[in-house]
C-alpha cells in the first residue's frame, strides 16, 4: 500500500522548477556552451587587431600611409601617361638614326710613371651611340602645373626611399602579426574541436536538492544546442579558411626574398633603363602592391628614373628657358663678345643652340650638361667655360668643337669632372685647368693625352702641383704660354721647363719659389716672366738673363726682395720691370742703363731716394713709385720727355718741381699722400693731363692758377 504523503504542501511548483532549469543550467551544461558567443565575438576582434596593428603603430603606420599617398599620386600623375609615352617613342627613333658609336683609343706614354706627376689618364675615350638627349616633346601634353606636381613627386619619392630602404621594421613587424595570428588560430582550432562534441540536447542534473525539493536528480534539456554545434562548426570553418589565408601569407614571407625588389621587366618594357632595384621595407611594400595591382608598382618606377627626371627637368628648363629670355641674358663682354653666363641650372636649355652668334658660353654648376649635335648651328661660338660642369657631347658635337673650338676653361673639384674629350680638339689654341690635381684621389692624372693638342699655344693651371710634369714637354714644339698658379704649394722640381724652348711668357706665381729656378735660363724664347707672390729674398740669379736675348719684361712682384744686383744692367734687352710690394731700400745705378727700359713699377718699398741716372731712361713712359720714403723727385727724373706716367703718391714729398712742365706727353699723375703745400703752375704746360687722371687733393689743386685749373679740367 502506497503511504500517504506527508509534509506541508507550498504550491510553489512553478518556483522550483525556475529554481532547478537555473541551478541545473549552471552545474550541468559545460561551460563552452554559455561562452561561446563571447569567446568568438573576443577570438574575432584580437584577430582583427593583429591583422591590423602594423596599419595602427605609429611606427609603420607613418610609413604606409605615406608610401600609399604618393603611390595614388604617381598613378594619377600626367607624367606616367601621354608626355612619358612621348618620349619613349622619341627615344625609339633616335636609337634607330645612331646605329653606331665611335671610340678613340689614346697611346700611353712610355715614360715611367714614377719619373712624372701625371695630369689625366685617359686611354680611351667613347662616345655613345645612341642620342643623350631626345628632344623634349610638345608642351602641351604637360603644363607647367603638372610639371611642378611630377617634380615635387620626383622629390617626394627620392626622400622616401632613403627614409624607408635603410630599415626592414615594416617587414619584421608584419611577419610578427602573420606568426601571432598563426598561433592564435592553432589554439581556437585545438580548443573548440575538443569542445564541439560537449554541445548535447540532454543533460542528467545532480543539482543536490533533494531536501528541498524531494528529487535528486533532474532529465534536462537545452534548446539551443542544435543551433550552437551548427555556429560552432561555422567559426571552425571560417576560422580553417582564415587559418589556410595565413599560412599562405607565412609561405609567401619565407619562400620569397620580398626584402629585394626588382625593376627588372619594367626596364625591360620602358625606355628607362635606369629604374634601380630596392631593398628592405621600400622592396616589401612594393610586393604587397604588386599583390593589389602591379601596374601601381610600374608606374611607380618610373619615378624611380633619373633618366625619367632628367627629362621632366628639360621639359620644365626648355618651357622656362625660351629663345627670348635667354637673348636677354647675353651680354658684350671686356673683348666685345656675345657671351652668356648659365648658373646653376638643372641642364641645358635646348634654345641655347639657336643662339647663331654666341661667342663666349659659360656654363657653371650645370650637373647634368649634354650638348647635341644642335651646337653645330653655333658656328659663332669660340670659347667654352664649364665650371663643375660634367659635360657629354654627342659625336657630331664633339666633331665640331674638334674642328671650331678655340678656347676652353675647365674648373673642377674631382678629376672625374674633366670631361675626356676635350683632350682631342685639335683646333684648341687655349687651355685652362682649374681644380686639385695632387689630391689623395687624383694621384693618377697624367698629361698624357695632351700630345694630341697640336694647336695648342696656351696653358693654365691653377692647383697645387709638387713638380711640373714631365710629359709637358711634349707640348714644347708649339706651346707658347704657361701659367702655373699652384696656391701656395711648394714648386720643387721644374727641370721639365728646360725642354720648352718654345715659350714666350712663363707665369709661375704663388708657388713657394725662394729662388729664380735655373731652369728658366734654357728658354732661348723667353720675352716676359712673372714670378708673382712666391717666397723669393735674393735675385743674385738675375745676371744668368743676359742669355736670355729676348726677354722684354719682368715681374718679381709680391716677393721679398730686399736688393737689386747690379748685374741687371746685363740684361740689355729688359722693357718692363716691375718689382712692387717687396722689400727694397736702395736702387742700383745699374738699373737705369737699360736703353730699352720703358716701364719700371717700384711701389710698395721702403725706397727713400731716386739715383739721378734715372735721367738716362730716355725711353721710358711708365715710372710708379708710390708707398715709399721718396722726400725729393731729381730734377733728371724730368728729363725723361716720353713719361706718360708718374706715381709718386704715398711718399714724403716737400714740393714738385718746375721741371715737371718738361714732361710734355704726361697724362696720368699721382701725388695724393704726400706732404706738398702747392702744386707748380708748370702743370700747365704738361697739355695731355687731364683732371680725371690727376690724383692729388682738392685744396692742392685749388693752389693752381686758375688757368691752369681750367686748362687741365677741360675734356678732349
Amino acid at each position: 500500500m502506497w503511504s500517504k504523503p506527508r509534509g506541508r504542501q507550498t504550491n510553489l511548483d512553478f518556483q522550483q522548477y525556475v529554481f532547478v532549469n537555473q541551478k541545473c543550467y549552471h552545474d550541468a551544461l559545460p561551460w563552452y556552451n554559455k561562452y561561446f558567443p563571447y569567446l568568438a565575438l573576443i577570438h574575432t576582434i584580437m584577430l582583427m587587431v593583429s591583422s591590423n596593428f602594423w596599419f595602427k603603430y605609429p611606427k609603420t603606420s607613418s610609413k604606409i600611409e605615406h608610401f600609399v599617398s604618393i603611390l595614388g599620386r604617381c598613378f594619377e600623375s600626367p607624367w606616367t601617361t601621354k608626355a612619358l609615352s612621348e618620349t619613349a617613342c622619341e627615344d625609339s627613333e633616335e636609337k634607330q638614326r645612331f646605329t653606331g658609336g665611335v671610340v678613340f683609343q689614346k697611346h700611353v706614354s712610355s715614360d715611367d710613371n714614377s719619373q712624372s706627376t701625371p695630369l689625366m689618364d685617359t686611354p680611351k675615350v667613347q662616345f655613345p651611340t645612341e642620342k643623350l638627349i631626345a628632344e623634349a616633346p610638345s608642351l602641351t601634353t604637360l603644363d607647367k602645373k603638372d610639371g611642378e606636381q611630377a617634380k615635387a613627386l620626383f622629390e617626394k619619392v627620392r626622400k622616401f626611399r632613403v627614409h624607408v630602404e635603410d630599415s626592414d621594421f615594416i617587414y619584421k613587424l608584419y611577419v610578427a602579426q602573420t606568426a601571432i595570428k598563426a598561433l592564435k588560430i592553432v589554439l581556437i582550432l585545438s580548443y573548440t574541436s575538443a569542445f564541439a562534441s560537449e554541445i548535447s540536447f540532454s543533460h542528467i542534473c545532480r543539482p543536490e536538492i533533494e531536501s528541498l525539493i524531494g528529487y535528486d536528480q533532474f532529465f534536462c534539456t537545452h534548446n539551443m544546442a542544435f543551433m550552437l554545434r551548427k555556429l560552432l562548426f561555422t567559426f571552425m570553418a571560417m576560422i580553417c579558411l582564415y587559418g589556410l589565408v595565413c599560412l599562405y601569407t607565412l609561405y609567401w614571407l619565407f619562400r620569397r626574398p620580398l626584402k629585394e625588389y626588382s625593376f627588372e621587366k619594367v626596364r625591360e618594357e620602358s625606355s628607362f633603363s635606369d629604374i634601380p632595384d630596392v631593398k628592405n621595407d621600400f622592396a616589401f611594400l612594393l610586393h604587397m602592391v604588386d599583390q593589389y595591382d602591379q601596374l601601381y608598382s610600374k608606374r611607380f618606377g618610373v619615378f624611380l628614373s633619373e633618366v625619367s627626371e632628367n627629362k621632366l627637368r628639360e621639359i620644365s628648363l626648355n618651357h622656362e628657358w625660351t629663345f627670348e629670355k635667354l637673348r636677354q641674358h647675353v651680354t658684350s663682354n671686356a673683348q666685345d663678345e656675345q657671351e652668356l653666363h648659365l648658373f646653376m641650372l638643372s641642364g641645358l636649355p635646348n634654345a641655347v643652340f639657336d643662339l647663331t652668334d654666341l661667342e663666349v658660353l659659360k656654363l657653371e654648376l650645370i650637373p647634368e650638361v649634354r650638348i647635341s649635335a644642335k651646337v653645330s648651328q653655333m658656328t659663332s661660338l669660340r670659347e667654352l667655360h664649364l665650371y663643375h660642369c660634367p659635360a657629354k657631347v654627342e659625336q657630331t658635337a664633339f666633331t665640331f668643337f674638334r674642328d671650331h673650338l678655340r678656347c676652353l676653361h675647365i674648373k673642377f673639384t674631382d678629376v672625374a669632372e674633366i670631361p675626356p674629350w676635350i683632350y682631342l680638339l685639335r683646333s684648341l689654341k687655349e687651355l685652362n685647368l682649374i681644380g686639385n690635381l695632387n689630391s689623395e684621389h687624383n694621384k693618377m692624372i697624367g698629361l698624357e693625352s695632351l700630345r694630341d693638342l697640336r694647336h695648342l699655344r696656351t696653358l693654365y693651371l691653377k692647383s697645387n702641383l709638387n713638380k711640373i710634369p714631365t710629359n709637358l714637354t711634349e707640348l714644347s714644339p708649339h706651346l707658347t704660354k704657361l701659367v702655373i698658379h699652384n696656391d701656395a704649394t711648394k714648386l720643387l722640381v721644374l727641370n721639365s721647363l728646360k725642354k720648352m724652348t718654345s715659350l714666350v711668357d712663363l707665369e709661375l706665381q704663388n708657388c713657394d719659389l725662394e729662388r729664380i729656378p735655373h731652369a728658366i735660363f734654357s728658354l732661348a724664347n723667353l720675352q716676359e716672366l712673372d714670378l708673382k707672390n712666391n717666397n723669393i729674398r735674393t735675385i743674385e740669379e738675375i745676371i744668368s738673363f743676359q742669355h736670355l736675348r729676348r726677354l722684354m719684361c719682368l715681374k718679381l712682384w709680391y716677393n721679398k726682395i730686399t736688393a737689386i744686383p747690379t748685374s741687371i744692367g746685363l740684361v740689355k734687352s729688359l722693357e718692363s720691370l716691375v718689382i712692387c710690394q717687396n722689400k727694397l731700400e736702395t736702387l742700383p745705378p745699374a738699373l737705369f742703363h737699360l736703353p730699352k727700359l720703358r716701364h719700371i713699377d717700384l711701389s710698395h718699398n721702403c725706397i727713400s731716394s731716386i739715383p739721378v741716372e734715372v735721367g738716362y731712361l730716355h725711353n721710358l713712359q711708365h715710372f710708379a713709385i708710390t708707398g715709399n720714403k721718396v722726400e725729393v723727385l731729381p730734377n733728371q727724373l724730368f728729363k725723361c720727355s716720353k713719361l706718360k706716367v708718374l706715381c709718386v703718391g704715398q711718399n714724403s714729398i716737400t714740393s714738385i718741381p718746375e721741371a715737371i712742365g718738361q714732361l710734355v706727353q704726361l697724362s696720368h699723375l699721382e701725388l695724393k699722400g704726400n706732404c706738398l703745400d702747392c702744386l707748380p703752375f708748370q702743370l700747365g704746360q704738361c697739355r695731355r693731363l687731364r683732371k680725371n687722371l690727376l690724383f692729388v687733393e682738392e685744396h692742392l689743386f685749388n693752389t693752381l692758377p686758375l688757368e691752369v685749373k681750367e686748362s687741365i679740367s677741360t675734356s678732349d
